[in-house]
């Protein structure tokens, strides 16, 4: 009887170790193929990402090389000896500036462009002008909606017959304005200095107080520049301190009255012309990394 037992317990050894080699080795098979398959997904899913990097790589280099040449033939038209007429002028001056406005300071040719239709004797003049004004206003409001929308605005509105036309006439004060940005705020002070109706153009004095660390002190800038239709906000703008900025442009100019912008924002959003200083690089890196040691700690 016990020999029986023994002998069925072995078989039942038997049968389970059979078992339990083929479920071994189903496993296996099975992690295998999952395995596999992971694998392979993996490098499917790697080898598109290259090929899609490469693509957008290849593309932004003909796209670059696409601009280059466009910028060298364009450029090229204005220093020639022999100038092309007017109306290509003022064609190539459009290209350029829809093109490449982010990155060049463009108000030299537009005046330089603007004086030449001013002294020519084409019957097309006034179109010419009209065009270079539409390009004008067009890349300063495309330029705005960035801007204003990283940053702080404020609208002024004054009457041209109250700003004297020289330097001996008693400014326009305009109202002050408090704007916050990045945790900084700062007082923006205005005086419309001086017009040239000619050429639609303000002397203004801009006074930008801000307030520092003890909250007696204050730090304040101070400039006086001229501004027209043909400055562009992201080019033509004063650096303030913490690596901020702040522009003033011109959106009317007509019926008497002048209306003028000013938007406050992060030198981040400046002219791609503008390096930012060393030293605002290294406070920005020691920011973030502060930033992100609170965020560990909490």
């Amino acid at each position: 009887m016990a020999d029986r037992q023994r002998d069925g317990w072995d078989k039942a050894a038997i049968i389970l170790q059979s078992l339990g080699g083929f479920v071994t080795a189903a496993i296996v098979a099975m992690l295998g193929i999952v395995g596999s398959s992971y694998l392979n997904e993996k490098q499917k899913i790697d080898t598109n990402v290259r090929l899609y990097t490469e693509l957008m790589s290849k593309r932004e280099d003909a796209e670059s090389a696409l601009r280059k040449d466009m910028f060298t033939s364009i450029i090229d038209t204005f220093l020639k000896p022999q100038a092309p007429s007017l109306d290509v002028r003022v064609l190539n001056l459009e290209l350029l500036a829809y093109n490449f406005h982010e990155s060049l300071n463009l108000k030299p040719l537009f005046a330089s462009i603007d004086q030449q239709i001013g002294q020519s004797t084409d019957g097309r003049k006034k179109e010419y002008r009209e065009r270079l004004n539409r390009v004008a206003r067009e890349i300063t409001r495309k330029q705005m909606v960035i801007l204003e929308g990283a940053g702080k605005k404020f609208d002024s509105k004054f009457k041209l017959a109250s700003v004297p036309t020289s330097k001996k006439g008693l400014p326009v004060e305009l109202e002050e304005a408090l704007l916050s940005l990045e945790g900084i705020e700062r007082e923006f002070r205005m005086y419309i200095m001086e017009v040239h109706h000619e050429t639609q153009e303000l002397r203004v004095r801009l006074e930008v107080i801000t307030p520092e660390q003890p909250a007696s002190a204050f730090a304040t800038n101070n400039v006086e520049f001229w501004v027209g239709f043909y400055d562009f906000p992201m080019i033509d703008h004063t650096r303030l301190s913490h690596d901020q900025r702040v522009a003033i442009t011109v959106s009317n100019f007509e019926d008497g009255y002048a209306n003028i912008t000013t938007v406050y924002f992060p030198g981040a959003y400046a002219g791609l012309k503008e390096k930012p200083y060393y030293q605002e690089v290294v406070k920005e890196l020691l920011k973030t990394t502060e930033g992100l040691g609170n965020t560990k700690d909490r």
